[in-house]
C-alpha cells in the first residue's frame, strides 16, 4: 500500500554536502562551524535525535491546520528563519533571495544585523513578493548608545516588526574552524551592510559589531527608544526568563546562538523546557538550534514552544539553489510538520503536550499518573 507523498523532500546531511561543494573551504566553515570543540554545536541536533514522540489515536474531530499566532500575527506554521550572517557568502543574492522565499512561503524572518544587505532592502524585497511578510530585526546592543539607536531607526523605518535583542554575545566565541582558516573578514565587495554610515564610522564606512557586556539597564534604554516588541534570544537560564518577563520583555527566544559562544552550554531544546516552565505563559517562548525536520518543531511545541527557527539549513539551500532552494526547504519543512502533527493526533499545533515527548530507549518514563504496563 502507499500513498502521496507528503514527507520531507530532503535529507538535511545531504543538502549540507552539497552546499559543501558549492562553497570556498573557509566560507563553508563559517558557516557549519561552532565554538570551541562544537559540542554545543552537535548537541543541539542529538538532543533532539534522543526524543520520541507518542502519538494519540481516534481524536476524530475536524481537519487539522498549522496556524499560530505570535505577537499579534497569525504565521502559516510554527516556524520561522532564524538570523544568520553573511548569506552573500552562500549565493550572490544572498539576503534578498532568503526574504523574498520567506515571504513566499509566508515564513517569518528574522534579518541579521551582520547581514551583507541592508535591512530596509532585505523588508522591501520581502513586501514586494509579500505585502504582509513578517520581518524582524536581530539587534546586538551597542556600548554606544547612539548606535544602537541608529540601528532601532533604521529597523522601524524598514517596516520591521519586532527587534530581535540577542544577548548571549559579551564576548566572541572562539570558533574554531575560522581561527584555523584564518577566516576574520568578509571578501572584497562584501560587508556587515547595517553597520555603515553609523555614528563614528567614516562617510560611508562601516563599523565592527561590538560583542560588549550590557546589563538589564541597556535594555531597559532600549525598552524607552521604541515600540517595537523586543524578544530577547539567547536565554537558556530560568532565573534569566523570569527576570525579562518582570523587565516588560515581549518574547523568549530560547537559543545556544547555533553553538557558536559558549561551547559548554546544552544544547536549546534540553533547556527549552526549564525556561518555558519559568515563564508560565506570560510571554511567547521560541527556539532555534539543531531544528532539520518537521518532527523537531513538533518537539519543541510539545516542549513549551511556540515556534521553532530554522539557520544553517536556509544557508545551505541557498547555496544549492538559491532563491527556489530556500523556498523549497521552507515548504518542505511545513508540509513536514503538517504531517507530523496529524500522525501525533493533533489538530492544531497547541495539541502538542510534554507528555507525548520521551526519550527513546528504556526506561520509558510513563506521564505522571500513568498506570504501570
Amino acid at each position: 500500500m502507499t500513498g502521496p507523498r507528503t514527507g520531507p523532500a530532503y535529507d538535511p546531511a545531504a543538502l549540507a554536502r552539497r552546499a559543501r561543494a558549492q562553497l570556498l573551504p573557509e566560507h563553508y566553515d563559517f558557516i557549519a562551524g561552532g565554538a570551541g570543540e562544537e559540542r554545543a554545536l552537535r548537541e543541539n541536533e542529538d538532543a533532539f535525535a534522543r526524543l520520541a514522540l507518542l502519538p494519540r489515536v481516534l481524536r476524530g474531530g475536524p481537519g487539522s491546520g498549522t496556524r499560530v499566532t505570535v505577537l499579534g500575527r497569525e504565521w502559516p506554521a510554527p516556524l520561522f528563519v532564524s538570523p544568520t550572517a553573511f548569506h552573500r557568502l552562500a549565493h550572490p543574492d544572498g539576503e534578498l533571495a532568503t526574504a523574498r522565499a520567506a515571504a513566499a512561503t509566508g515564513t517569518p524572518l528574522v534579518t541579521g544585523m551582520a547581514a551583507t544587505t541592508a535591512v530596509a532592502d532585505v523588508v522591501a524585497a520581502a513586501r514586494a513578493r509579500n505585502p504582509e511578510a513578517v520581518v524582524w530585526f536581530q539587534l546586538y546592543l551597542q556600548p554606544e548608545h547612539e548606535v544602537t539607536a541608529e540601528l532601532v531607526r533604521r529597523a522601524e523605518r524598514a517596516g520591521c516588526s519586532a527587534l530581535v535583542v540577542t544577548v548571549d554575545s559579551p564576548v566572541f566565541g572562539s570558533r574554531t574552524r575560522d581561527l584555523r582558516n584564518g577566516f576574520h573578514d568578509l571578501p572584497p565587495g562584501l560587508a556587515a551592510e547595517n553597520m555603515r554610515d553609523l555614528p563614528g564610522a567614516a562617510p560611508g564606512g562601516t563599523r565592527d559589531i561590538a560583542m560588549w557586556p550590557a546589563g538589564w539597564d541597556d535594555l531597559r534604554r532600549l525598552r524607552d527608544l521604541t515600540d517595537l516588541p523586543l524578544v530577547l534570544k539567547g536565554v537558556l537560564h530560568p532565573a534569566d526568563a523570569r527576570t525579562a518577563v518582570e523587565q516588560g520583555v515581549d518574547a523568549l527566544l530560547v537559543s545556544n546562538h547555533g553553538g557558536r559562544q559558549l561551547d559548554a552550554a546544552p544544547a536549546a531544546v534540553e533547556a527549552l523546557p526549564a525556561v518555558a516552565g519559568a515563564v508560565a505563559g506570560r510571554i511567547p517562548v521560541l527556539v532555534d538550534g539543531g531544528v532539520r525536520r518537521g518532527t523537531d518543531i513538533a518537539l519543541a511545541l510539545a516542549l513549551g514552544a511556540v515556534a521553532a527557527g530554522v539557520g544553517r539549513p536556509v544557508l545551505w539551500a541557498l547555496a544549492t539553489g538559491g532563491e527556489d532552494g530556500v523556498t523549497e526547504l521552507l515548504s518542505t519543512l511545513r508540509a513536514d510538520f503538517a504531517q507530523v502533527l496529524a500522525l501525533c493526533g493533533g489538530h492544531r499545533p497547541g495539541d502538542l503536550t510534554a507528555d507525548q515527548v520521551v526519550a527513546r530507549g528504556f526506561p520509558y518514563h510513563r506521564p505522571k499518573g500513568e498506570p504501570a504496563w
